[in-house]
């Protein structure tokens, strides 16, 4: 079971979102490497490609607050069943996160599906690409 205070924040902030065009709203809750809490909602606008995911603007709060680690993040969409982060989303996340990063998703009952980032993007692109040429994994 989710914190009570962690799925009423999500709800919040899902809420605020900015989806006039699909009606989907995202929110997103990222927990740093010391424990404090960030939030992001999606943010459409009518040049599609250019909106922003509430997983981004929740990682990008973190940063913007001092955080260098996602430790666990939560994601709560607008359909009945758990929302998995978009493939961009998911980079993003492995960027700032580790393989042992939570990946919470809750669907709108607040019931959780949980996986390890390590299981939800496995072989991800990482800076050790660029550096080499290939991966030191």
């Amino acid at each position: 079971m989710i914190d009570q205070t962690i799925t009423k924040r999500l709800e919040q902030v899902r809420q605020r979102a900015h989806a006039p065009y699909s009606q989907f709203k995202v929110g997103a809750l990222v927990v740093d490497e010391k424990g404090r809490h960030h939030v992001g909602c999606n943010v459409e606008n009518a040049a599609y490609p250019s909106g922003c995911c509430a997983e981004q603007s929740a990682v990008s709060q973190m940063v913007v607050n001092g955080g260098t680690q996602i430790q666990t993040i939560y994601i709560k969409g607008s359909s009945e069943i758990a929302c998995p982060p978009c493939g961009q989303c998911r980079q993003i996340i492995a960027e700032l996160g580790r393989p042992e990063t939570e990946v919470i998703m809750l669907d709108a009952q607040d019931q959780a599906t949980r996986c390890l980032l390590k299981d939800l993007l496995p072989s991800h692109f990482d800076p050790s690409y660029l550096a080499t040429g290939k991966s030191e994994k």
